[in-house]
Order: structure tokens, then sequence, then C-alpha cells
């Protein structure tokens, strides 16, 4: 009788938590932690949204939308007298899609990690001056913050990367002297590979500082109008840096020295115009200058960010100055749009701020995609 009970105890202790689990679909032990997996969307397109992204800005929002992207909205906000104004919060922002207020999904402060792709032109007419622009792209890079990383390029008949993102200012600076000067300038096709395929890899608060004289030379595969389309889907600021190079306007980086790569001047005289005779050198005429500069103003204009003339090592430091300022001063805002869009439509953006007495600067509109499921982003920058 005795070994019937001491069997029948045995037998309750063993399928007794089994039942127990079954039933209540808790374990008795206790829970180990949880893994961290990508969120899987559910039927109706949606997944939840972190709080903190890995790039260390604040995030608000519940959801994240696959039928639709985020429009992302660069500003920078001034007191009436041009001051930076830090540290507001996403509560102080109000932002409104064709006078309907948006839900600010996304919001980085100024105190958010930067990071900075610094595109050097080193085609022959930079020359004689490479030592200065060296030492001008090493005096911005230590005008940011130390936890702002940045990628060196350069390009003239080749496009490289001298170095990857990295906080690094000793490898940032090597990468910076590395670069050599060569011959032709394909700058369209420098700018298509930053736009296509360079920004991709960054996450975060990014933009583009653009050091050239914007006339292209050999170019192949990109071209004026295929860049400025890309550039008005870029989430990053293109802050262009402009040189001349051309003698026109006296005062250029020629300076009478001869200049490889058929810019600048040769013993002080203009060089003619490709008409002008015969086997004229693509890239310095006055016609090609004036192109260029309207291409770097209109790349600006299309990312929010803003366009430099450097007419002299002076003026080009100052730029770089402005523009480090500048980037250290900008919050970043996001949102879903509220309701969608036809393919091709325009949508104005505005974003102010509580405080009456403050200026806005950002994007005011962006271009609704239907085919690619994405949005565009025209930028101007206005003062709200």
């Amino acid at each position: 009788m005795h070994k019937t009970k001491l069997s029948l105890i045995l037998l309750l202790s063993v399928f007794l938590p089994f039942n127990l689990y079954a039933q209540s679909g808790r374990k008795t032990s206790e829970p180990k932690p949880a893994k961290t997996e990508p969120a899987k969307p559910a039927d109706d397109g949606v997944t939840t949204e972190t709080k903190i992204n890995p790039a260390g800005e604040t995030v608000e929002g519940d959801v994240i939308r696959f039928d639709t992207a985020l429009v992302t909205v660069p500003v920078t906000v001034m007191d009436r007298n041009g001051r930076y104004v830090p540290q507001l919060r996403r509560e102080q922002f109000r932002l409104e899609e064709n006078g309907v207020e948006q839900k600010i999904a996304y919001f980085a402060t100024t105190d958010a990690p930067f990071s900075v792709v610094l595109l050097i032109d080193t085609s022959g007419s930079t020359q004689v001056r490479l030592d200065d622009i060296h030492d001008a792209a090493i005096n911005f890079v230590g005008k940011l913050k130390e936890t702002d990383s940045v990628m060196v390029m350069s390009f003239d008949d080749r496009i490289q990367v001298q170095c990857k993102p990295t906080t690094d200012r000793n490898v940032i600076e090597k990468a910076i002297r590395h670069t050599r000067t060569g011959g032709g300038t394909r700058l369209y096709d420098a700018v298509d590979d930053i736009l296509r395929k360079q920004l991709n890899t960054i996450q975060g608060r990014k933009a583009v500082v653009l050091f050239t004289d914007g006339v292209d030379t050999t170019s192949h595969r990109a071209s004026y109008d295929s860049t400025l389309r890309l550039a008005e889907e870029s989430d990053a600021p293109i802050y262009s840096v402009d040189y001349d190079t051309s003698g026109f306007a006296g005062g250029g980086m020629g300076g009478g020295i001869p200049l490889p790569g058929g810019r600048g001047r040769i013993l002080g005289l203009p060089l003619p115009s490709p008409g002008g005779i015969p086997g004229g050198i693509p890239g310095s005429s006055p016609g090609d200058y004036r192109r260029a500069v309207a291409y770097l103003h209109a790349l600006s204009n299309a990312t929010g960010g803003r366009f430099y003339s450097g007419d002299s090592m002076f003026g080009i430091a100052q730029a770089f100055t402005w523009i480090a300022e500048e980037l250290g001063r900008q919050y970043s805002l996001g949102y879903y749009p509220s309701t969608p869009g036809k393919d091709g439509e325009r949508r104005q953006i505005k974003v102010k701020v509580t405080e009456s007495d403050l200026v806005v600067k950002g994007r005011d509109s962006y271009i609704y995609s239907d085919k690619s499921k994405k949005f565009s982003q025209i930028t101007r920058l206005t003062d709200e």
C-alpha cells in the first residue's frame, strides 16, 4: 500500500507541473533575459519603434509605417540677433504639412553626433594651392565636436574614399593630407556616388561639405540634371564652398601660374573659350564657370544647405567656420505624413517653435514619389 502511494506521488510530481505550464502558458523557473531582435511588421504593415536609436538621437513615436518614408527636416533656430539657440526640446517645435499639424516622430538635438562627408576637388586646377586647401579642411574638422565623425573623399579623374567615417582626428588629417592633384574633374560622378552610395551607409544626422570650383570636365556616368534630381531626394544638406580657378574675375586661384587640367591662367592671361580657337579646352570659358556656380547654388538649395563663395583662402577658411558652426547648432525633425500623396505632388512644410521671437530655418517642401514609395525632399532655406 505504501509503495502504491509513493508511486502515485512520484507520478503527480512529474506530470502536474507540465499540466500547469500547459494551462497557464508560463514557466515556473526564472525567466531568461529576452534577446533583442529586429521587430517584425504586423499584418497592418507597422512595427513598434524604440525610443533611442543606435546613433544616439532621441526618437519620438510609436510606429514606423512601411508604406511611407520618413520625411526628415534639418533646421536651425536663431534669435532676432542672429544667434543660434541650442537646447530646445521636441515639445517646443510645431511641424505642419499643407497647413495640417503632423506628429514629430523623430527628433535629434544639437548634442547628437554628426557625420560629415568632406568631398574635396583635387583636379589639376588646385595644384598651386593644395597645401592651403589641406590646411583649411583640417581647420574645419577641428571646429567640429569631438563626437562628430568625418568621411574624407577626393575626386579628379578618379573618385577616391580617403577614409571612412571616423572620429579619430589623426586618421582624418592623414586622409586629407593624402589627397593629390590629378587631371580632369569628375564632379557630377562624385556627387552621384555620394548620393547613391555613401550617404546610405551613414545613420543619424549627416551633411556633405563640397569643396570645388564646380566645373565638370570628365564625368561619364552622371550629369548636371541627374545629380540635381538625386539631391532633391536626399535628406542630407549639401554645403558648397566654391573657389575661383577661372582667372576671369581677376583674383582667382590661378595667380598667373600654369595650372594643369586646362583651367585657370597661363602667364596671367585668361584661357580662351572652347569656341574661340579650334580644339578649345573644356571647362575654361566664362560660360562654364557661370554654369558651375549655378550648379553649386542649385545643389545647396535642393538639400537645405548653403552656398559659399571662397574667392580667397581667407574667404574659404571663413566659409568652413560658418559651416562648422551651423552644423553644431542644427536640429533634425522627422514625421510620417498623416495622409497619402499622389505621385509628383508637392507638399509644403512649415516648422515653427512655441517662442514667437525665434527664427526657424529649414526645408519648406517635398515631392511625393508613388513609384518608389518614398518621399523626395525639395528643400530651400526659409525664414519663419
